[in-house]
């Protein structure tokens, strides 16, 4: 017992380590989620259950911190005008996912946690849905690596279709929080292309984050079950940093500060993203929802950047 809890203890100050080193200016977001990854992969986590946690909460303060560099204006006019564009490519893709599932034979509920995961927030919308629905630890558990491992993906991936399309930083912003899953990617993708698509593709995303309440209520209509809401507190942290950037201005170099501390902790939580992907978590993944996941995010993002493209 004595050999096992050193070894935890020694897993435990490695990663530790890890952490003070990616938060640095030494690594970039993609480079910190490759590098968590390549880590859940070869070695093992000594606390996934804690990770889990960290990561949820590093990166709901980081999306707070991101507020205080943010006029509330703009926060407002990017959230009525998203409302539209999150309410359609919502719908959308709850229609193919079903289509998709049929076509690939994925059970109900797995397809609905994947669909809710590619439609709304990932992981978030996952965990939010997955009660209503009394859905199995395995289903769960498929459907978040389904949904992480594109979610990754998307972070190398965007950035550079974006440059190629020359899309504008409005356009970028647009596209990222439409088509990425989790806000973590979405804001490291944005961070990479720049500082008006981090704003838009941040605010962007929280409003398509508003999606998970009526998204649990209507499943819970659906199968037949009481599904409770949880509204995502965090967003109003971040409308209230986002207030006192816009009226509060004499402080603002404090705002800078906070938010420097908050891309540092968003770094930090997109490392611990990629080492939640274990490889006891892609066995789990079979090669039906696999593929249904796969298209459908394929189906939203290509249909979104069209959009984007010839329309913003």
């Amino acid at each position: 017992m004595e050999i096992t809890s050193k070894r935890y203890t020694q897993l435990g100050i490695f990663w530790l380590i890890l952490l003070l080193i990616v938060a640095t200016d030494l690594i970039s977001a993609p480079l910190a989620l490759f590098s968590g990854i390549v880590l859940g992969l070869v070695f093992d986590n000594p606390y996934p259950t804690k990770l889990s946690k960290v990561t949820k909460y590093a990166l709901q303060a980081s999306v707070v911190g991101l507020g205080f560099g943010i006029n509330l204006y703009q926060v407002a006019e990017t959230g009525l005008t998203g409302f539209f564009y999150t309410a359609i490519s919502l719908i959308a893709t709850m229609v193919v996912g079903l289509l998709l599932a049929k076509l690939f034979g994925v059970e109900k509920k797995l397809n609905h946690l994947i669909s809710a995961g590619t439609a709304i927030c990932g992981g978030s919308a996952i965990a939010a849905v997955a009660p209503a629905i009394k859905a199995s630890e395995k289903e769960i558990s498929v459907a978040l690596g389904v949904v992480f491992i594109l979610n990754a993906l998307a972070l190398f991936v965007f950035p550079f279709i974006g440059n190629q399309l020359q899309l504008s930083q409005e356009q970028f912003g647009i596209w990222a929080a439409i088509a990425i899953h989790d806000t973590s990617s979405v804001v490291g993708a944005a961070t990479e292309f720049g500082e008006k698509a981090l704003e838009i593709a941040t605010t962007l995303k929280l409003t398509r984050a508003l999606w998970i309440l009526p998204m649990v209520l209507i499943t819970g209509f659906l199968f037949k079950s009481e599904g409770k809401a949880s509204f995502p507190k965090f967003i109003l942290f971040f409308l209230v940093a986002s207030l006192f950037s816009t009226f509060l201005s004499g402080l603002s170099e404090v705002y800078s500060w906070l938010t420097l501390l908050a891309r540092k902790g968003l770094i930090v939580s997109l490392f611990l993203t990629g080492a939640g992907i274990s490889m006891s978590l892609l066995r789990t993944i079979s090669i039906r929802p696999f593929l249904q996941g796969v298209v459908l995010w394929l189906v939203v993002a290509t249909g979104s950047l069209l959009a984007v493209y010839y329309v913003v």
